[in-house]
């Protein structure tokens, strides 16, 4: 038995990232852990969801709950931090913020649990974060340091294919815009030849998505995740990506069952 830990910014972000190789892994018989830098307190609640009184991050704190068990963690922590917001909003000065966090002082919480629970592998994110957002910058930070720091020999970055992504755009009625000189896609994932492994998890794809609709203060039976059809759904996120810093062109993702470490 191995030990994984997935690290992420946000409630919601396991399941759409991680969310098969963690239920991938607990089927394997590995123990599982989730850590999430904040508790989502900058999202924006779907009308009606929270009851009189109720705080955002109440809400999102037991949604995740209920998505790691889902997804089949042993345990669920919250590292400490409030949400950071989008890139250039007022909340990105907020001193309590994942984004003001000193890198070293996060990086020795983590590493805490890290040695704690004496993990082999820990997922972060790329570089930008997947699409630039500052908290998913700074798990990638805070991550590559924990791991230095607990010694935990197995490091990768949760990532999105963006040759399928720009392809997939290329084919829409009416496509995104990219900002300046970008290309629609070009801040999102990486490219193919960058992505060192591939995970497969088709026959996770029913947990994942359940773990997604756990998440009802973001997301509705109306947005995308819940309302394409169960086959589209499983054609589109039947795979995820993951990176390791450094590696430059790889010549694109091989295929694993489970990530080396696990």
């Amino acid at each position: 038995m191995s030990v994984l830990v997935c690290f992420h910014a946000h409630p919601d972000d396991e399941a759409l990232s991680t969310g098969g190789l963690m239920r991938k892994a607990a089927d394997a018989g590995h123990e599982v852990h989730l850590i999430t830098a904040t508790r989502g307190e900058q999202g924006e609640p779907k009308p009606g969801v929270l009851s009189d009184g109720e705080e955002l991050w109440e809400r999102r704190v037991l949604e995740t709950a209920e998505s790691a068990r889902l997804l089949g963690c042993a345990t669920n922590r919250f590292l400490g931090y409030e949400d950071s917001g989008m890139i250039g909003e007022p909340s990105n000065d907020n001193p309590a913020c994942f984004w003001q966090a000193d890198v070293e002082e996060a990086a020795q919480r983590l590493a805490e649990i890290l040695r704690e629970v004496d993990a082999d592998v820990l997922t972060v994110y790329d570089a930008h974060g997947g699409y630039g957002h500052p908290d998913h910058i700074q798990v990638h930070r805070v991550g590559l340091r924990a791991a230095e720091l607990a010694g935990t020999a197995h490091v990768y970055e949760a990532t999105m294919n963006r040759d399928d992504i720009v392809a997939a755009m290329e084919h829409m009625e009416d496509p995104p815009v990219g900002e300046g000189d970008e290309k629609p896609g070009d801040n999102i994932g990486m490219p193919a030849a960058e992505i060192r492994y591939q995970v497969n998890i088709a026959d996770q794809i029913g947990p994942k998505r359940e773990s997604i609709r756990a998440h009802r203060s973001q997301i509705s039976d109306d947005d995308f995740f819940l309302k394409v059809p169960d086959d589209v759904f499983a054609q589109m996120f039947s795979t995820e990506f993951f990176a390791v810093t450094g590696d430059g062109d790889v010549g694109g993702p091989t295929e694993v069952e489970l990530l080396p470490g696990l």
